[in-house]
């Protein structure tokens, strides 16, 4: 029988690159559509509201921002015993602790799930209130799910094309396409000198 899993995308879509977990998680659900055993979950900053989620799981996937002191833009993927120490080796933001602070808790009450993977990205930046994603963030987008679906193949797991459950993604409105919409590329940004995409230079 093929395990109960949690795709959970965490950070704070407020602050720029912080927003990579929340918009890998919404693309994977407007895009796949899996069966009751697989639930697609905008984290957002919640952290210890998720502990019922990881009750129910036997996998969790986790896709975030993670500061690994590695090129802007890198993928690394943690896996099992390791994801705990990377959550939380360089706090970015309030929800990365947050999260370690929710595994640890899940091990301590004994319902952890058995198998975690943590699919990070380096992020380009972080202080930007109101920004989005910066490009070369925004482009690994896809090949961070690509990595969640081999891992959930791995598991049997197997979704359709198509819509899936979005009843646990954020409101409409602050969506990729909708809160981004109308923002100019980093391209356009540099040749226009539009001060909104990079304030710093204001």
């Amino acid at each position: 029988m093929a395990p109960n899993v949690l795709v959970l995308g965490i950070g704070n879509v407020l602050w720029a690159d912080e927003g990579f977990g929340v918009r890998c998680v919404e693309r994977l659900a407007l895009t796949k559509a899996f069966g009751p055993n697989v639930t697609v979950l905008d984290g957002g900053t919640q952290g210890l509201y998720l502990l019922p989620f990881l009750e129910e799981a036997d996998a969790l996937i986790v896709f975030d921002a993670v500061d690994y002191g590695l090129e802007p833009g890198t993928m690394k993927i943690v896996e099992d015993d390791e994801v705990p120490s990377f959550m939380g080796a360089k706090k970015m933001s309030l929800h990365q602790t947050g999260f370690q602070d929710v595994i640890a808790t899940a091990q301590l009450m004994g319902y952890c799930p058995e198998r975690l993977v943590l699919i990070g990205c380096q992020p380009v930046e972080l202080e930007d209130y109101g920004g989005g994603l910066r490009d070369i963030v925004a482009a690994r987008i896809d090949p961070a799910i690509d990595i969640a679906l081999e891992k959930l193949a791995e598991m049997g797991i197997h979704p359709i094309e198509g819509q899936g459950d979005i009843s646990n993604l954020a409101d409409p409105s602050i969506m990729r396409d909708a809160y981004e919409g109308g923002r100019p590329s980093e391209e356009d940004a540099c040749r226009t000198g539009d001060h909104r995409f990079f304030p710093e230079s204001a």
